[in-house]
């Protein structure tokens, strides 16, 4: 699943270029509308009293970028393990050029802070990331 960010000339730092701290921002939106695509907005997980913390992230910068750029960012479920997920990130120009391509992890909490195993308390969710790991998989 993709989804297109623009970059912002606020993003840039004074030599024109996206500062790095951004991308972890991008990877954010992109998992937030990835999670939607699956039809889990995050309005949806917060009422279910779901809560998906981050627990690390990985960046690996390959190409700059600049304002007004279009960054086309796709998502895929790297590894899926009951109460955690990774999810991957490769992001491009227009060009077709890789500029990044990240990790990052979660981990899926109740409001007391208490680990939720979705395969028995959220067996949808479990399933819908099971069925987008597989499809990842596939795609390679």
């Amino acid at each position: 699943m993709e989804y297109l960010h623009k970059v912002q000339y606020y993003e840039t730092d004074r030599m024109g270029i996206t500062h790095h701290s951004n991308y972890i921002r991008w990877m954010e939106e992109a998992r937030i509308d990835f999670l939607s695509q699956l039809g889990w907005d995050y309005d949806r997980l917060e009422s279910e009293g779901i809560i998906s913390p981050v627990l690390g992230v990985q960046v690996k910068y390959k190409k700059s970028t600049t304002f007004p750029d279009e960054i086309s960012i796709a998502v895929s479920v790297a590894d899926y393990r009951n109460v955690r997920l990774k999810l991957a990130y490769e992001m491009k120009n227009r060009q077709g050029e890789t500029v990044c391509t990240a990790e990052s992890e979660h981990c899926f909490i109740n409001g007391n802070g208490n680990l939720i195993v979705l395969k028995k308390q959220f067996p949808k969710l479990h399933e819908d990331l099971i069925n987008a790991m597989e499809q990842a998989r596939l795609s390679y």
